[in-house]
């Protein structure tokens, strides 16, 4: 089989997995106390992403004032606060990344 061949049935397979959930939720009745509970899935999935690759450097917990990603994150968090818009948010924060690094 070619790498093509592969490609196109892993994307198949993908599909198929992800389009069987989505057509059985569309004809199950879920439970009010699960469909609660699946609202804090995002934020734990973002949360299990994004806190090590901020808090953590070469291994080990970097916290301190040094760690110019967790202060990015937190000017990025000051402006998610308060404007409550994606973009100003990860433009803040990027700047504030990239000033960061080169002033330090």
């Amino acid at each position: 089989m070619s790498v093509w061949g592969i490609f196109a049935l892993g994307g198949l397979f993908t599909f198929a997995t992800r389009f069987s959930f989505i057509y059985a939720l569309g004809r199950v009745r879920i439970p009010p106390a699960l469909h609660r509970a699946l609202r804090f899935v995002p934020p734990a999935v973002l949360s299990a992403i994004i806190f090590p690759e901020v808090l953590m450097t070469d291994g080990r917990l970097d916290a301190g004032l040094g760690n110019h990603r967790m202060l990015a994150a937190a000017v990025a968090l000051a402006v998610a606060a308060r404007t409550k818009k994606v973009l100003p948010t990860i433009a803040a924060g990027m700047a504030a990344l990239l000033l960061l690094s080169r002033l330090g």
